[in-house]
């Protein structure tokens, strides 16, 4: 549960040293904080952004620093998820601004699930980027999170500064529904629903509709180059029985930006939710702070 994190034990480390010398420069930081500093005092109740003939998003949002943070979670998944909360805490460390939120139809938001697509989430992380945030973002975007963090950054390159993805699940169901068996998915298509097996769901499989998936496949954005020219920084396990981690490397081969990396973890799974896995997750977004000073933003 995330009320076991304690973040402090970590090994974060003194955030203010400058220059770093990259990733590998923030991972040597070991000294443990002494206290939190001033900005982790801070609440964040939560929040709903109402909108005109779209359902309200509930939201937390932390005041502070910029470049702000953003969380954009995976499918089904919720704002106070074990990496939302880890995020926060750091950016409460760091005295940055930082927001999570849920989707439409899921967790606090209004909205009906079934009802749900690709595409309206993607307008939900807009309208978090455009009616919530202030000043220049660092997205965060897990498994479908990362999917649409790539789809916000071509929507607002002037507003996206950096992207991180974990698990990024670029075409992701579209991909897997068409691995199937012609058979199969014509079964689906007649049925009108798909029951993906997966561990992370209560009922042992997730109950997709086969309009989400067609709606999904206008959403697709690995067949040509990605208008993304930011930093990107791509984490992913090499045990993800979901999302290969292949598909970071074609992420990583289809953005346009120069400035990629692709972190490969050997025995993390799908979620990345372990403490080294966080450790990492946190000191990337560390960086990229850095790195985004030095640039001026």
């Amino acid at each position: 549960m995330a009320a076991a994190w304690v973040p402090w034990r970590w090994g974060w480390g003194a955030v203010s040293s400058r220059p770093l010398r990259g990733l590998s420069a923030s991972l040597a930081r070991k000294a443990p904080r002494a206290c939190w500093l001033p900005a982790c005092r801070q609440k964040t109740s939560l929040s709903f952004l109402n909108r005109p003939d779209l359902p309200s998003l509930a939201y937390k949002k932390l005041k502070g620093k910029s470049p702000g943070i953003i969380f954009i979670p995976g499918y089904l998944s919720h704002m106070n998820g074990t990496k939302a909360l880890a995020v926060e805490e750091f950016c409460k460390s760091l005295g940055h601004s930082y927001i999570r939120f849920d989707y439409s139809g899921v967790g606090d938001s209004d909205g009906n699930l079934k009802e749900c697509t690709v595409g309206k989430w993607r307008k939900d992380v807009l309208s978090v980027i455009d009616d919530i945030a202030e000043g220049p973002q660092i997205l965060v975007g897990s498994s479908l999170g990362g999917w649409l963090m790539l789809h916000a950054a071509v929507a607002r390159p002037q507003k996206v500064v950096a992207l991180v993805g974990v698990a990024t699940a670029a075409d992701g169901l579209v991909t897997q529904f068409h691995a199937l068996p012609v058979e199969v998915q014509k079964e689906i298509e007649l049925k009108g629903e798909w029951s993906l097996p997966s561990e992370y769901s209560e009922e042992g499989f997730y109950r997709i509709q086969y309009s989400f998936i067609k709606e999904a496949e206008h959403h697709c954005l690995l067949h040509s180059p990605i208008p993304v020219t930011c930093p990107v920084r791509l984490l992913h396990g090499m045990k993800d029985d979901i999302i290969p981690w292949h598909t970071s490397l074609h992420v990583a081969d289809r953005v346009v930006s120069p400035d990629v990396d692709v972190i490969l973890r050997k025995h993390s799974d799908h979620r990345m939710k372990e403490k080294a896995d966080i450790q990492l997750l946190v000191y990337t977004i560390d960086d990229l702070i850095d790195k985004l000073s030095t640039l001026g933003h």
